[in-house]
């Protein structure tokens, strides 16, 4: 049996159909039984249990062969480190109470880098809480996420221009988050070797400018990537509903990748996904 939790969002959702596709008995941890209902119907048992409930986390891991881990931010929390780190340590508490055998972790590229790195601070901390505790522990460490690019189609498609805070010709490391599940799910049927660190891009790095050109090719229309100053990072994370405190941590991080401060720990063994950019972007258009 395998536990996946975060099955209604993108990794997690792609994690708990590999498992299924090959014949693997799948336990999905949802925080209310209406949001499983879909994964009950494939064949995946269903459990209620929540972050903040170590208890019901807890029962959920038991029994189980591995687990796969994220831990979703609430990015409107006031002191969000603080926040997202009592959530990695109930998570952390709930392996070690299950004694489950395997957790495989969503965490981010940069997780090895201890600061200036905004939001993945929260990331690097989970690595550690939960290699305190975990028999086998498997990072899984990816770049930036094709599916970042999907909330700003509408500019594309209505004014012809991509808004990035990344440079347009930078060269970007960038993964489709089904290459994340697909990989997820690949470690946890390999089972768990102690603990490994598996650091994952796409099948080539892409500039803003390509994905700019690849999208205009997909619309029709010419589309131009525009470059935002990364003083307005703060306030258009605030717009979206983010704390200030989680909009500045954004700011720190934008500011990293701009000067190349983050990066691979071990950049000659990053694993190559297959889903190219053109194909994901075809995918968010179609969406």
């Amino acid at each position: 049996m395998f536990v996946v939790l975060g099955a209604t969002g993108n990794t997690g959702s792609v994690v708990a159909d590999t498992l299924l596709s090959q014949k693997q008995p799948v336990r999905i941890v949802v925080r209310s039984a209406d949001k499983g209902a879909a994964w009950k119907a494939k064949g995946a048992e269903i459990v209620v249990a929540s972050l903040d409930d170590m208890s019901s986390l807890t029962d959920a891991f038991k029994g189980a062969k591995g687990v796969y881990l994220l831990v979703p931010p609430n990015y409107g929390a006031a002191a969000w480190l603080v926040d997202q780190r009592a959530r990695m340590d109930r998570a952390a508490e709930a392996v070690k109470s299950s004694g489950i055998d395997h957790v495989v972790f969503l965490s981010s590229v940069g997780g090895h880098i201890p600061e200036w790195t905004g939001p993945i601070r929260a990331a690097r901390y989970g690595e550690q809480a939960l290699g305190a505790v975990a028999k086998n522990l498997t990072i899984l460490r990816p770049c930036y996420f094709m599916e970042n690019w999907a909330p700003v189609l509408g500019a594309a498609k209505a004014q012809g221009v991509l808004p990035t805070f990344i440079a347009p010709q930078a060269m970007v490391p960038m993964i489709s988050t089904r290459d994340i599940g697909r990989v997820g799910a690949e470690q946890l049927m390999a089972g768990g070797k102690s603990k490994q660190i598996v650091e994952l891009a796409g099948p080539e790095e892409y500039s803003p400018d390509q994905v700019a050109a690849a999208l205009g090719q997909i619309l029709g229309k010419p589309v131009t990537a525009q470059h935002a100053p990364l003083s307005a990072v703060v306030p258009t994370f605030k717009s979206f509903g983010f704390s200030d405190e989680a909009a500045k941590l954004f700011e720190e991080m934008y500011t990293s990748f701009s000067t190349g401060r983050i990066g691979y720990e071990h950049p000659t063994s990053v694993i190559r996904g297959r889903v190219t950019l053109a194909e994901a972007l075809k995918g968010f258009v179609k969406a």
